[in-house]
């Protein structure tokens, strides 16, 4: 019998109210033979934000393989979720509702029109984050708060801002593909570029001569496109990465500050102070509490 595969189905959320939260936390499998357990999801919806190794899971009829960097939406059913092959992986989860009324979790692309008209957003149920580490702080510092009995009413809002980060990322990448003087693109390759060098020490006439552009250009078109520099987008990069570091491993400061191609820890420290307020160890030291699960 031939496997159903997943679909490109896409996730219906209301864009005019607050989603609530139910829990969260970051799971890590021991090792290569874990393989996800059979659970029931009945109520509530589940976003997984794969940071390691690859997951593999059959959820609805569905197949899906959510590798690094994706996230996977599951709806509400009287399904249940279980691992189709065994596999290494770690990744962020988060349950939590939403009242969508008379409509429907999961829609066909051709149903689009109908569903943004009616004041929805739409996300397709999985696909790669743009900025995934972004996703993976925002996701760390809600288990923080859980963690600390904040109200349900912050808890509730951190949830709909990670849902539609999630949303705002996706629609700015989209934005690039319509984009008719290909300046949207440029920035879009560019981003990536930093991205993937993110442990270099990246010089802005470097990006300049791979792109073939003068560097005074890319500053502009950064400044017109995001609102800063590129020399200013370079390092907010390596901060956002830090982040990620700082909340999700357990790598000392000085191999942080290697690792993303400062000179020094002490620069390393001076640079994410004045872009987050906190020195590297204060950041470190508000999100401690983990919500680490083995199962």
């Amino acid at each position: 019998m031939k496997k159903k595969k997943a679909d490109k189905r896409l996730m219906v959320f209301p864009n005019n109210q607050l989603f609530h939260y139910l829990r969260t936390g970051k799971f890590v499998a021991l090792n290569a033979d874990w393989k996800h357990l059979s659970l029931p999801l009945l109520f509530d919806y589940e976003l997984i934000l794969v940071t390691e190794g690859t997951l593999y899971l059959k959820y609805m009829g569905e197949e899906f393989t959510v590798e690094s960097g994706q996230y996977l939406i599951l709806p509400p059913s009287d399904s249940v979720r279980e691992g189709t092959r065994k596999a290494y992986c770690a990744f962020y989860w988060l349950h939590f509702t939403v009242d969508l009324g008379a409509f429907l979790p999961r829609i066909y692309p051709g149903e689009v029109e109908a569903y943004e008209k009616a004041e929805c957003f739409l996300l397709p149920q999985s696909a790669p984050v743009p900025r995934s580490e972004k996703i993976a702080v925002q996701m760390k510092q809600l288990q923080d708060l859980a963690r600390n009995d904040y109200p349900n009413i912050t808890l509730n809002a951190i949830t709909t801002a990670i849902i539609t980060e999630l949303y705002g990322q996706l629609s700015s990448e989209k934005a690039s593909d319509a984009d008719p003087l290909g300046k949207k693109q440029i920035y879009s390759d560019i981003a990536d570029y930093v991205r993937r060098n993110i442990s270099r020490n990246i010089k802005i006439s470097e990006i300049a001569d791979t792109f073939g552009y003068s560097p005074k250009y890319l500053s502009h078109l950064f400044t017109e496109i995001r609102g800063i520099s590129l020399k200013q987008f370079i390092m907010a990069q390596k901060i956002e990465t830090a982040s990620f570091y700082l909340t999700d491993s357990d790598r000392n400061i000085s191999e942080i500050a290697a690792e993303l191609g400062f000179s020094d820890v002490h620069n390393f420290s001076r640079a994410f102070k004045n872009v987050t307020g906190l020195s590297p160890s204060a950041y470190r030291n508000t999100y401690t509490k983990r919500m680490l699960y083995h199962f």
